[in-house]
């Protein structure tokens, strides 16, 4: 039931990608708005990867399976990153259009590798029995809400189909709860230093995304209010992380 449980809430939090991508190409939302509320959910992924990740993780395995598990993650994506970067997948969550000059197949993938850190942290978060962590949850739903919004608008104006964006989104939500259940399976019995550190790996890879992606794309279009905004999502994922 755990394994499912998980499954289901990493689709949930992936089926946000689809809900905001109906969004970027119906609802006619403003760049700058868009980049308001991307940096509202940058604050929010912030949030949840310092208490719901990394706290935990320092619970779980200490120190050292926190600074491994975060320094692995960040290397790791860092890499990815950069190759998919020079296939074309730089400009992902562009609103403008960018994506016209990019390979899909690079731009499908860097949309696979943004979201999988998050849905795995979610299968993670439901191993000791318990029940989920709606604040996790909730903070994987906000912040890849704008990413759907921000991307499908980028992708409309650079030619790209509706079938072809919500077929990408979609298979992302597929994908997200793919994780979360192996995510969920693999380390059911793994011990708690490697519960720690896979945990933490999660956080690195979701804090580097960040840093790469979505805060200059959303500080690109958005200027110094995103700063405001992302302070706005981390204090909202905090509530809820304590009221959850």
């Amino acid at each position: 039931m755990g394994a499912l449980a998980a499954a289901f809430w990493g689709f949930v939090g992936g089926a946000a990608l689809i809900l905001g991508a109906l969004g970027g190409l119906y609802l006619g939302v403003s760049r700058r708005a868009l980049s308001l509320v991307m940096a509202l959910g940058a604050g929010v992924l912030i949030s949840s990867v310092a208490f719901e990740l990394t706290a935990e993780s320092y619970e779980r395995g200490g120190f050292d399976a926190v600074a491994a598990g975060l320094l692995c993650g960040s290397l790791v994506f860092f890499a990815a990153d950069l190759v998919v970067n020079r296939r074309g997948g730089r400009h992902r969550k562009s609103s403008r259009g960018r994506q016209s000059g990019g390979s899909a197949a690079a731009i499908a993938i860097g949309a696979l590798m943004d979201g999988i850190p998050e849905s795995a942290a979610i299968g993670i978060s439901l191993l000791e029995g318990g029940g989920i962590s709606l604040a996790l949850v909730a903070a994987v739903f906000l912040s890849n809400v704008p990413e759907g919004l921000s991307s499908a608008a980028g992708m409309r104006r650079a030619g790209h189909s509706t079938r072809y964006v919500l077929g990408l989104w979609g298979g992302v939500a597929v994908a997200s709860a793919l994780a979360a259940l192996l995510g969920n399976l693999f380390l059911a019995e793994a011990s708690e230093n490697v519960v720690a550190a896979i945990q933490s790996f999660a956080g690195g890879a979701i804090l580097t995304m960040l840093a790469s992606t979505m805060m200059p794309e959303a500080y690109e279009e958005g200027g110094e209010s995103v700063g405001l905004a992302t302070a706005a999502g981390f204090l909202l994922a905090f509530v809820l992380s304590r009221t959850g």
